[in-house]
């Protein structure tokens, strides 16, 4: 009897055994069904920093003389950006750079022969940085008017940024969350299963592009800089476990 009944126990024990080990295994084994969306957000908006730049140079075989002339632009186009209701804290004069100008000499075998020194060419920037935008567009295409004093100037196109950047980035990040979730709610609705919990969040790239362009997207993300008015848009991929 006592043999029986260790045998009997011995079984039933191994029963036992194999069925945890059988619901352990399928548990850690079992293939988890999973949906993967992306969600993505975008914001129309207008830049609120602009920042202009122009060019000036003077040419002269003394090098002075060159110095002179180029110190009476800077003064010139100083007095010229006052008048017209540039503050004097938005402006930036760079230092001056020299180049010496030589032209090579070819003999008659087309080799060169030699240089001849032309003069010192001396050059410097303006740069403004305002928030006056419309201002700065107006003094960016009038400046040339001081070409007729025989100034050599090359005013450039302004460039439009945004300084509060980061917080709508934030707020785009959230959105394109939210509609990612959405998205995977309704395709676990229509599966007649049930959305589980988050396994996997990744945020794309955020790009910035001039408003209704065609600017294609790039891999290391688009930051329009020569429109006023952007649009910004971000994406966000999100795995979802379906129950």
């Amino acid at each position: 009897m006592k043999s029986t009944a260790a045998a009997i126990i011995v079984a039933v024990s191994l029963i036992l055994g194999c069925i945890i080990l059988t619901k352990g295994y399928n548990y850690k084994f079992r293939s988890h069904k999973t949906v993967s969306v992306a969600g993505s957000a975008y914001h129309n908006f207008t830049a609120d920093l602009v920042v202009w730049s122009a060019t000036f140079e003077r040419t002269s075989m003394n090098i002075k003389d060159a110095y002179t002339q180029i110190k009476a632009d800077e003064q010139q186009i100083q007095a010229y950006l006052t008048a017209h209701n540039i503050s004097p804290n938005e402006i930036i004069f760079s230092s001056i750079t020299n180049t010496k100008l030589n032209e090579d000499k070819y003999n008659s075998e087309g080799r060169i022969a030699g240089s001849v020194f032309k003069g010192y060419q001396l050059h410097q920037q303006i740069k403004i940085e305002s928030k006056n935008i419309d201002n700065v567009e107006k003094v960016s295409r009038e400046i040339t008017e001081l070409l007729q004093s025989g100034m050599e100037l090359n005013s450039h196109e302004p460039l439009y940024y945004y300084t509060k950047l980061s917080d709508l980035k934030i707020n785009l990040l959230a959105q394109a969350s939210n509609d990612a979730y959405t998205r995977a709610s309704t395709i676990a609705k229509s599966a007649h299963a049930t959305l589980g919990k988050l396994k996997n969040a990744e945020m794309g790239v955020f790009q910035i592009t001039g408003q209704y362009s065609n600017e294609a997207y790039t891999y290391s993300g688009t930051n329009n800089t020569s429109s006023k008015n952007k649009t910004a848009n971000i994406i966000v991929r999100m795995e979802y476990e379906l129950e």
